[in-house]
């Protein structure tokens, strides 16, 4: 989503995000440097990024006119990729087995918390005009159609060309091969040598991962968390 919006802003030109570190483009507010980073950026629409809960979410954005992009995913899908993105990281005590981080997950011992109060949280502003709620699962199906909503938000307009250039240079592939945005720039104090965080960027991997019980059993857990959410408003199988 990072690279969707900095290639929208510069009209698809691939030389602002091939060239400056992900993390400065859109720095993460939650972290040690990003505040840092945010206050020397330059004037005019500002990339932020966050992983927060609603309830730990700056309170100055609900009466500001700045807009929030909130991308959920399956959450089988998030399980498993949280789990090789951990595992691989020394951002936080790695689990033992995928059933481990599965039991995590479930309990929401993982940072930032319980995905499906996360999701909740934010699904509550779904109505709001200054928050447009995505899923990965839409953005992968139909990556064209998921920009051009992006615009719209924005108040953006892309012709044909750029549009192509935005979609030639946000593919998976174009990501992990640049070292900007696939994180190979970190230190080893956060990911060892010869590792990429960038692993599938598919839909559906939890099938690889999931026996049918553990299916079975998350999708119970699921139905009980998430009560009273419309299923259309979650676009997975």
């Amino acid at each position: 989503m990072i690279g969707i919006l900095c290639l929208i802003l510069s009209k698809g030109d691939p030389e602002w995000i091939c060239s400056v570190p992900i993390w400065e483009i859109s720095p993460w507010i939650e972290t040690e440097h990003g505040p840092e980073i945010i206050r020397n950026m330059k004037e005019g629409p500002r990339l932020l990024s966050s992983h927060l809960p609603i309830q730990l979410f700056p309170k100055s954005f609900f009466t500001s006119k700045a807009k929030v992009i909130y991308v959920l995913r399956n959450p089988k899908d998030a399980l498993v990729s949280g789990y090789y993105f951990y595992s691989q990281s020394k951002f936080m005590k790695n689990a033992e087995s995928l059933q481990q981080f599965y039991e995590w997950f479930i309990q929401g011992n993982v940072p930032y918390g319980s995905w499906f109060a996360h999701v909740l949280g934010w699904m509550s502003m779904q109505e709001s005009k200054n928050v447009l709620v995505l899923s990965y699962e839409a953005l992968k199906k139909d990556t064209g159609s998921t920009v051009e909503k992006i615009c719209q938000f924005l108040g953006k307009k892309l012709e044909p060309e750029d549009l192509d250039l935005v979609l030639e240079n946000i593919s998976f592939q174009a990501m992990k091969e640049n070292t900007m945005s696939n994180y190979s720039l970190l230190g080893e104090d956060s990911i060892p040598a010869g590792v990429l965080l960038t692993r599938r960027g598919i839909t559906g991997d939890w099938k690889n991962h999931f026996t049918i019980a553990k299916a079975e059993a998350f999708q119970k857990t699921f139905q009980e968390k998430m009560a009273g959410l419309p299923a259309k408003l979650l676009p997975w199988d």
